[in-house]
């Protein structure tokens, strides 16, 4: 929390108000699955820009392809709006109509 201090010139007196500070909101990074994108194409984007495992990537992409989504990580609004940028440029670059998306996290409210 952080203090403010105001002085009220004719009370002659100095108050303290306390100021709660919200926390940012968090958002989920979330691929979507299509019929197009081929699954090793998915795990290296996984890779390359979430910078998970092997393992993590091929596990988060079948997830994707039996649901349809899957989770790739919890982030900041700005790390979470560049991640699903670079994963539709890179699908573009490729040839590739993989999407990727952005959601506020779950019991959080967009500022």
């Amino acid at each position: 929390m952080s203090d403010i201090f105001r002085f009220d010139i004719e009370e002659q007196t100095l108050t303290k108000e306390k100021v709660k500070l919200k926390r940012p909101s968090k958002y989920r990074v979330i691929i979507l699955n299509d019929d197009f994108t081929p699954m090793e194409f998915v795990v290296w984007i996984l890779q390359v820009v979430f910078h998970r495992s092997r393992a993590e990537s091929q596990q988060i992409m079948l997830k994707a392809h039996i649901t349809g989504k899957a989770l790739c990580g919890v982030y900041s609004h700005d790390v979470a709006r560049t991640k699903v940028i670079q994963v539709q440029q890179l699908a573009e670059q490729h040839g590739y109509p993989l999407h990727c998306t952005m959601e506020v996290e779950e019991g959080e409210e967009e500022s």
